[in-house]
């Protein structure tokens, strides 16, 4: 796991990611099912969320990742403490 974010950024550039950024979430923050118009590789470093994808539902916690492709409907939801994590995207 990178310890830092400059690390963290370094490392998914080199991936082919084209954008890298910190998105923090205020507590119990729900988003319904909603898509993106480009994948991400996020890894949890602060509080906890749930990510609903189809019928599977992952709860993260920090240290670990999650990747979604671009276009898929996806919901996420956001614990007491809200959450932050460190998110690489590749625009379409």
């Amino acid at each position: 796991m990178p310890k830092s974010f400059d690390s963290f950024k370094s490392a998914a550039l080199a991936e082919g990611f084209d954008e890298v950024l910190e998105r923090v979430w205020a507590p119990d923050t729900v988003l319904d099912t909603h898509s993106h118009p480009f994948a991400v590789k996020a890894l949890v470093v602060q509080g906890e969320m749930w990510l609903t994808v189809g019928d599977e539902t992952q709860h993260l916690v920090p240290g670990e990742l999650f990747e979604l492709e671009h276009g898929v409907p996806h919901a996420e939801r956001y614990g007491p403490e809200g959450a932050t994590y460190w998110v690489a995207r590749l625009n379409a």
